[in-house]
C-alpha cells in the first residue's frame, strides 16, 4: 500500500521520535521540521500542502537505486544530492520503506558520530 503524503510525513515523523536523542525544530523556515541527533539533521519534513515530502541521508549506492526504483524519489533537494534522497507519496513508496529510509539515515549520522556523543544502543 502506497503512502499518501500526510501519512508518509507522519510516519517519518513517529520514526524519528522513536530513536534515542533525538530532538527536532524549525530553525531554517516554519514549513521544514528539522530532525537531529547530537546536532546532526538526519530528516527534513516539509509542512507545505503542496509538497508533501521528506529527505534523508543515504549511502550514494542505494541513493542512486532507490532514484531509480521509484518515480517519487528523487535526489535530495537543496542538499548534497548524492548523500540525501527525497521522498514523495506515489507508487512503492510504503510506511514500511518511510521507516527503514529514517532509520538508515538516522544510523548512518550517528556511526559518523565520535563515540562519546552517540547516543547508547537501540
Amino acid at each position: 500500500m502506497s503512502a499518501a503524503g500526510d501519512r508518509l510525513q507522519d510516519t517519518a515523523r513517529r520514526s524519528a521520535l522513536a530513536l534515542p536523542d533525538v530532538s527536532h525544530g524549525r530553525p531554517f523556515t516554519p514549513r521544514l521540521d528539522v530532525y537531529k541527533v547530537a546536532g546532526r539533521v538526519f530528516l527534513i519534513v516539509t509542512d507545505d500542502p503542496d509538497e508533501q515530502i521528506i529527505t534523508v541521508k543515504c549511502e550514494p549506492e542505494h541513493a542512486r537505486a532507490h532514484v531509480h526504483a521509484h518515480a517519487s524519489i528523487t535526489p535530495g533537494r537543496y542538499l548534497d544530492k548524492r548523500h540525501w534522497i527525497t521522498l514523495g507519496p506515489g507508487p512503492g513508496i510504503t510506511r514500511s520503506l518511510v521507516t527503514d529510509a529514517v532509520e538508515d539515515s538516522y544510523d548512518l549520522v550517528v556511526e559518523r558520530l565520535p563515540r562519546r556523543d552517540r547516543p547508547r544502543a537501540r
